[in-house]
């Protein structure tokens, strides 16, 4: 579940501005999602593939990009005895349907992209992500759910504490005092804390999660590089060894930028990837056995130089030194911050020396760039003491700055 501040930032332009309370504004902050990527497929039943009836309409459902439930709904409209003409089937590419994008233009473009094609037609195997948030709380929400056939019946939420799990439901809607119309409700149905179990969410003492109605579910959201759209893609999963995983990832990237996970993850516009893995998944039968079976698990990548994550992030001190170096050099001052100003005749024959100075005293240049040594004789030209540019260097891009041009 989401961490209670496990919220993107909202930057409010101005100085010390805050944002003014509003209708619609109270409620937390949610990233808007403009079209689903599937993790596998779904195929006829065996009881369903003896149906001629049903496998034309989902041959054709899925040769005109139809999502697998509008397949489903036409089965089950054309032939109301097969209640679930279709399940889940475990595949290593991920499905990318026409029909789960409000723009189905955009499912072509991932495919031409981004796909590939190993012998089973262009399939989506590996595609870059790029997430908007830093909370991987919020990249990646999940909770145990119960869905009906049109909404989710019970689901878990955490106190605000963080410490107690409750299993919440929708709230009955209320009738006026004549018994015989509904409230109508603004802002949708108020939620409110199950009554059985005390309240609390118990998967061992839950009746809907031993009877496998209640479930792990969870969703990534993320942007895709080279795709135009204002909302964020969604990747929905219900394992939770690809999800454990994820956090794993999630977390060891934030410590190693310092929190941050949003964004490409280096200078050279690294993203991360999804793709998928196959693993040997261990779970229990009805026996009480432990069973392991292959499964394609989705996994996350981040495919980067680890030494080169490893940078502080910039504090205040060094954000001013730079500000200061930069004020110096664009106003051609070399002198130190706060020195005394100089006649214009003395400054001028002065900045001349040092000039000469550093440049008769320059090395070579080496592989086109210029030396430590060089670069020293230009910090001193510019009135900056080399042991305090050399703090700030190794602050701002690690020690290795000086053999990598890249820091680290």
């Amino acid at each position: 579940m989401a961490h209670p501040n496990a919220h993107p930032v909202i930057a409010v332009q101005g100085a010390g501005a805050t944002a003014a309370a509003t209708l619609l504004g109270q409620g937390p902050a949610r990233i808007p999602t403009g079209g689903k990527i599937r993790a596998g497929i779904k195929v006829l039943t065996k009881k369903a593939a003896s149906e001629s009836r049903a496998k034309a309409i989902y041959d054709q459902g899925v040769a005109e990009g139809q999502s697998f439930e509008q397949i489903e709904r036409a089965i089950t409209a054309a032939l109301p005895d097969l209640k679930t003409p279709l399940v889940p089937r475990n595949v290593p590419w991920f499905t990318v349907r026409a029909q789960d994008f409000p723009n189905p233009e955009i499912a072509r473009e991932i495919l031409e992209i981004y796909g590939e094609d190993r012998g089973e037609g262009r399939r989506l195997y590996r595609f870059p992500v790029v997430f908007p948030s830093d909370y991987w709380q919020t990249v990646m929400p999940h909770e145990l759910a119960a869905w009906g056939t049109h909404d989710k019946h019970y689901w878990s939420q955490y106190s605000a504490d963080g410490r107690v799990r409750h299993c919440m439901c929708h709230a009955p809607v209320p009738v006026d005092d004549t018994g015989r119309r509904m409230i109508r409700l603004f802002g949708g149905r108020k939620t409110v804390v199950r009554e059985d179990n005390g309240g609390l969410c118990e998967p061992e003492a839950c009746r809907e999660y031993q009877l496998r109605q209640c479930n792990l579910t969870g969703r990534f959201l993320f942007f895709i590089p080279g795709i135009r759209s204002i909302s964020a893609f969604e990747l929905h999963t219900n394992s939770f060894y690809a999800m454990n995983a994820a956090i794993q990832k999630f977390e060891t990237v934030g410590f190693l930028r310092g929190g941050r996970i949003s964004g490409f993850l280096d200078r050279q516009g690294t993203p991360f990837y999804l793709t998928k893995k196959l693993m040997e998944v261990a779970h229990i039968d009805e026996q009480g056995r432990a069973v392991r079976v292959p499964q394609w698990i989705i996994d996350l990548e981040a495919p980067v130089d680890v030494t080169a994550l490893l940078r502080e992030n910039e504090d205040a001190e060094t954000a001013l030194a730079q500000a200061q170096l930069a004020t110096q050099v664009l106003q051609g001052c070399p002198a130190e911050a706060g020195a005394e100003p100089l006649p214009p005749d003395v400054a001028d024959v002065q900045a001349m020396t040092a000039a000469d100075a550093a440049s008769a005293d320059e090395p070579p240049l080496r592989d086109g760039r210029p030396s430590f040594e060089q670069l020293m004789v230009r910090v001193q030209a510019y009135g900056i003491a080399p042991e305090r540019y050399q703090a700030y260097a190794d602050r701002r891009w690690g020690r290795g700055w000086k053999i990598n041009p890249n820091g680290r």
